[in-house]
């Protein structure tokens, strides 16, 4: 059975992968056990070296990794090696700069005539399942701690973005990892399901949709283990009347608009205090304005296709349920020449009297449109970001950190920003809250997933 990447870029295949048997399947995870035992008795230095150079390898190799994106998933060239040379590189050295704080030995009070503190063991076998948007930076917040924990790693990557999962097994090569610590397997739902329940899985990583994370969560429970789940999110951002209103511009549209908005952590919901409401909006739609929807093979181009027709079209339909229901649409597609129906190529879109009885405002859109509220107060507007399913990110935009603090607070959600949005900063927890998920990645605390507690209570002679 094969699996074929359609590119948005023109609907040709650009990849076309058998998918793995039951023999690799079962070869893998034999594999991936056995090398498990010999890597987690390398020293945390030596585990270094090898993650840092696989690193090394993805940095040299930059520009073409980002070409193969754009095809993949249809993100314009002149960002796609960025996702490599910034994101994937920070998340990467930070984790790997931090392993050795985090995987330290927990000491507790001493007692006479002990010798006791708590260890963290690797789980053994981490079971990674990657999404398309964001392919590297997902991937890597958990294939580098895992590693450097001391598990062996297996990652299926989405159907859109299958070289991916090729290129961190040729950086492994190129690192010197053993054979069997890190492998790949392209599978179907089916298998991965398979995969989850095999007992020589010890944790599931797994990045995407709600539906996606209750098919693993239904997989999961029928074992002791547990898994980290990243899914949706419909992020919020407040603008109060004391914003800097030229930055918070800039950084929304582009937090609404970055990656055709197919971002978990993309801003698409904004309200915005009734004072600056109406400057607000000029600023956002001039700015929006300025996009170029087109060819992502074009250096000039800073919006390309979706992903698939029927994303945009999924898209199209919230706008035009919206717009049946009293919103207006700001943005006239025509500015867009390359906006094209039952296409991947979809105009970017303002909506203006939106509300809470609409989907664009409740329900995850994932796509290059962003609806618009006006509110009265700090209070209305926590009312209507908690009033969500879920909670990755929210933002406030404001120069007054005491109330940016006070209000945080109260939001229901992982991450609370101040003044910037659609970013993951490798020394905090990566979080969700309600159906955006559950588990951590990043920061030292992310850690504590891909380990076990180990606890040693040694006595020492005949002391009590």
């Amino acid at each position: 059975m094969t699996q074929k990447t359609i590119s948005p870029i023109d609907g040709s295949v650009y990849v076309e992968r058998t998918l793995a048997d039951a023999d690799e399947v079962e070869a893998a995870l034999l594999k991936a056990v056995s090398a498990q035992k010999e890597w987690r008795k390398t020293t945390l230095s030596e585990r270094e070296v090898i993650c840092r150079k696989a690193v090394e390898y993805f940095l040299n190799n930059a520009d073409e990794i980002g070409l193969e994106l754009t095809w993949q998933m249809g993100r314009p060239i002149r960002y796609t090696a960025n996702e490599i040379r910034k994101g994937f590189n920070e998340r990467a050295n930070y984790m790997i700069s931090v392993a050795g704080k985090a995987l330290a030995d927990v000491e507790v009070e001493e007692i006479a005539g002990f010798k006791r503190f708590i260890r963290r063991d690797p789980l053994g076998v981490v079971f990674v399942v990657a999404p398309w948007n964001y392919p590297y930076l997902t991937s890597v917040n958990s294939v580098i701690p895992a590693i450097m924990a001391g598990n062996a790693v297996i990652l299926k990557h989405a159907q859109q973005t299958p070289l991916c999962a090729e290129r961190y097994a040729a950086a492994f090569e190129y690192a010197g990892l053993p054979i069997g610590v890190f492998q790949y397997l392209h599978l179907s739902h089916e298998q991965v399901a398979t995969i989850i329940g095999d007992e020589r899985v010890d944790y599931v990583a797994f990045t995407g949709s709600v539906e996606g994370g209750h098919a693993v969560q239904d997989a999961i429970n029928k074992r002791f283990i547990i898994g980290g789940l990243e899914l949706g999110g419909k992020d919020p951002a407040y603008v109060r009347a004391d914003a800097d209103l030229p930055d918070a511009i800039e950084n929304l549209v582009d937090g609404s608009f970055f990656n055709s908005g197919q971002s978990c952590c993309g801003i698409e919901r904004i309200y915005v205090h009734e004072d600056v409401y109406d400057k607000f909006i000029s600023g956002f739609v001039a700015m929006t304005k300025t996009y170029t929807l087109g060819d992502p093979l074009s250096s000039e181009t800073t919006l390309g296709p979706m992903v698939r027709t029927s994303a945009a079209t999924f898209t199209q339909k919230q706008i035009d349920e919206a717009v049946s229901q009293g919103a207006k649409a700001l943005i006239d597609p025509d500015l867009f020449p390359a906006n094209k129906p039952g296409s991947p190529y979809l105009a970017p879109q303002v909506l203006v009297n939106v509300n809470h009885s609409m989907d664009v405002m409740k329900e995850e859109t994932f796509g290059p449109i962003v609806g618009i509220m006006s509110v009265k107060s700090d209070e209305e507007a926590i009312q209507l970001m908690n009033d969500s399913q879920y909670g990755l990110t929210a933002s406030i935009w404001t120069t007054d950190i005491d109330v940016a603090l006070e209000i945080g607070d109260k939001v229901e959600t992982g991450t609370w920003f101040m003044n910037r949005c659609d970013y993951l900063d490798p020394a905090l927890a990566w979080t969700g809250v309600k159906n955006s998920g559950r588990g951590c990645t990043l920061s030292t605390v992310g850690y504590e997933a891909l380990t076990r507690p180990k606890s040693f209570h040694l006595k020492i002679g005949n002391s009590y």
